[in-house]
């Protein structure tokens, strides 16, 4: 059976989630708790086998027994006396009986009610009751990520994901650790129709209108003041009311831990980069290269911020960390840890995400096709009048298609950009340490009618494959650009040049 994973409608609210059906439900697993229970002491020996001899029954249990039974029935008898009821016994007898059944189902709801379905993910096995490995262990909620393949998304939904670094003086992880800004933000949209997902970078510096005139601040400031439903509510309002399904909040420290639970990734750091924490008395140093980086250097490699292009650069490195972890996490070796990357997300994450949901989200990323991921960045401009020079101005001139591919809403009278390719801005990077190819390429462009081809400094690394960097969002131009040279490999990301539409950054397979 196939368990499709449906989302609620339009923008979300933390409290409305919709109940999902389990494979296996409350009541089973509260079943099989029991029967474990039972089967476990059978094997430490606390229930004895019943035996023939067992159920002969001696006269002096039967008359005690029988004797507490008359004084039991006595009591109904004794309240009818007392109360002086004109009611007949055996209607008595049946509101008793009627009255207790009510009762004791009322008392087992509250149990239930009160027994999270989950509680055992963070308990040991010694709190679980099993002491040696030859007992007979009960099902953990945790092997139902097993079943994972059961969870299918049923409809496109957009998440809000907000990199949170932990208020000072709160304990990390709690509710409170949650309310400060938003170092980062990526609004995710997954799409089972055409079996998408596309990552939108929003920059910490986008100017925003906060809701009952509060003024214009930068969207980083609206977790602070309004929790993620303000920063949800902001977001969706700039985007043309897009739907905002779900949220995910992650402390730096999540972050940490993710990625030393995945034995962590592997990245190109661009430049080198060095940071010392004030606070924490922590530094870290990245030298440039491909390199497989822990926990606290990933955290580096995100929150890093050189001077110049404001926030820019390190979005590209967000989103270079972003595809990092995918594909770390589609690795075979990760699916018998997450039980382990649950628990973390318990302590480090804050999300509206139901357990069962984010199963749902882990099957879909994990059958994804590299060309059915994309990302970009939110388009838009610095200001040249501002106080602030690092203040970021949406413009969605000729957006009509990211509007509608990333985030599923469409704006009346937006156009959008059907430039031909040999119209758009296209970057030349050499990656191929072979310095002649920078001017072939362009001498070749040229040719073909390329009229605002212009090169950038070389790429540090070296490269077998040419790459064409779509960095609008749209893959289109990245496929035509593509059938003019006869090569490349096409990478839908804000990595390349900025001020560029496409990048091509050169390797060593053009001849």
């Amino acid at each position: 059976m196939i368990k499709q994973v449906q989302w609620s409608e339009n923008q979300f609210t933390p409290q409305q989630i919709p109940e999902l059906d389990l494979e296996v439900r409350p009541q089973q697993i509260q079943l099989a708790e029991t029967q474990g229970t039972i089967q476990l002491a059978e094997t430490q020996g606390i229930l004895e086998p019943v035996t023939a001899s067992d159920l002969e029954a001696p006269q002096e249990p039967v008359s005690t027994a029988r004797s507490v039974v008359e004084s039991v029935g006595a009591i109904p008898n004794e309240l009818y006396e007392r109360l002086g009821l004109t009611m007949p016994r055996w209607l008595l007898w049946i509101l008793t009986v009627v009255v207790g059944i009510v009762l004791s189902g009322l008392l087992v709801s509250t149990l239930a009610l009160w027994t999270p379905l989950w509680s055992n993910l963070d308990r040991t096995d010694e709190e679980l009751g099993f002491a040696g490995k030859d007992e007979q262990k009960m099902p953990l909620p945790g092997e139902l990520w097993s079943k994972i393949s059961q969870y299918k998304l049923s409809r496109p939904m957009n998440i809000l994901i907000m990199g949170i670094e932990p208020v000072r003086g709160t304990v990390d992880g709690s509710p409170e650790s949650f309310a400060g800004k938003s170092d980062s933000m990526l609004l995710a949209r997954l799409n089972p129709n055409d079996k998408s997902m596309r990552v939108l970078s929003i920059p910490r510096d986008t100017m925003i209108a906060i809701p009952e005139e509060k003024g214009l601040t930068k969207v980083s400031d609206a977790n602070a003041q309004g929790g993620p439903v303000l920063a949800a509510r902001v977001v969706s309002r700039t985007l043309n009311n897009a739907p905002i399904d779900r949220y995910i909040r992650i402390s730096t420290s999540g972050l940490r831990e993710l990625v030393d639970q995945l034995g962590g990734v592997e990245v190109f750091v661009p430049k080198a980069m060095e940071y010392q924490d004030s606070s924490s008395r922590s530094s870290v140093n990245l030298v440039s290269g491909w390199q497989t980086i822990n926990g606290e250097q990933a955290e580096l490699f995100v929150r890093f911020r050189e001077p110049g292009l404001g926030d820019l650069p390190r979005v590209q490195r967000q989103q270079a960390l972003v595809a990092a972890l995918l594909k770390r996490l589609n690795s075979p070796t990760v699916l018998p840890r997450l039980p382990q990357l649950t628990r973390i997300m318990r302590k480090y994450f804050d999300t509206n995400l139901k357990i069962e949901e984010m199963m749902a989200l882990v099957n879909f990323s994990a059958n994804l096709e590299r060309d059915n991921f994309q990302m970009t960045m939110l388009p838009g401009t610095f200001s040249k009048f501002s106080k602030d020079p690092d203040s970021y101005w949406l413009n969605m001139t000729g957006q009509q298609s990211l509007l509608n591919n990333y985030v599923g809403v469409d704006v009346p009278g937006l156009k959008p950009d059907l430039r031909p390719v040999p119209n758009l801005k296209i970057a030349i990077q050499n990656a191929s340490n072979q310095p002649q190819l920078t001017e072939k390429v362009m001498a070749y462009l040229k040719q073909k009618g390329f009229k605002n081809v212009y090169t950038v400094p070389d790429w540090p690394d070296t490269q077998r494959q040419t790459q064409i960097l779509v960095q609008k969002g749209n893959r289109r131009p990245g496929v035509d650009l593509q059938k003019i040279i006869g090569l490349g490999q096409i990478d839908v990301s804000a990595t390349g040049d900025l001020e560029s539409d496409l990048t091509i950054r050169i390797g060593k397979d053009w001849k």
